[in-house]
């Protein structure tokens, strides 16, 4: 069976990498407004620790390092880097918000509220279903 496919040769759906929740989905689109089309980095332990970084689109170059967790808010990209991608493979990760001030880069800190990111581990059919997919796309492939 190719991926995705069942024994009644139904596709299942892959389980979404990135999830955001209302509050960051509100977020998101008050920046959006203000500054234009938006993009998520996950960064690996730099600046506010393993905080999602908020950037204009385009403003935070991505490379093969990056991996493509999905898209957030319709078409705000999250990328992640693949040394953190490996560790955190497993999980479904969903971006909210919590108040507090976050780092100075990322784009919601003026808004005193910070990005952070929740997770929870895949089932092991999720699991099963999105170690038979193709890999995600890495920064160097878009």
């Amino acid at each position: 069976m190719g991926a995705g496919a069942t024994s009644t040769g139904v596709a299942a759906a892959l389980p979404a990498r990135i999830l955001a929740s209302e509050a960051a989905l509100a977020l998101i689109a008050r920046l959006t407004a203000v500054h234009g089309p938006l993009m998520f980095h996950q960064s690996g332990g730099c600046c506010d620790g393993s905080a999602p970084m908020c950037f204009g689109k385009g403003e935070f170059r991505v490379g093969r390092q990056d991996v493509l967790l999905g898209h957030v808010a319709g078409d705000v990209a999250v990328w992640i880097g693949a040394a953190q991608f490996e560790y955190w493979r497993h999980t479904q990760v969903t971006i909210d918000v919590v108040p507090g001030r976050g780092a100075g880069m990322s784009l919601e800190a003026p808004e005193g509220v910070r990005f952070i990111i929740r997770s929870r581990v895949f089932s092991d059919e999720e699991a099963a279903l999105l170690a038979a997919a193709p890999e995600p796309l890495r920064g160097d492939a878009v």
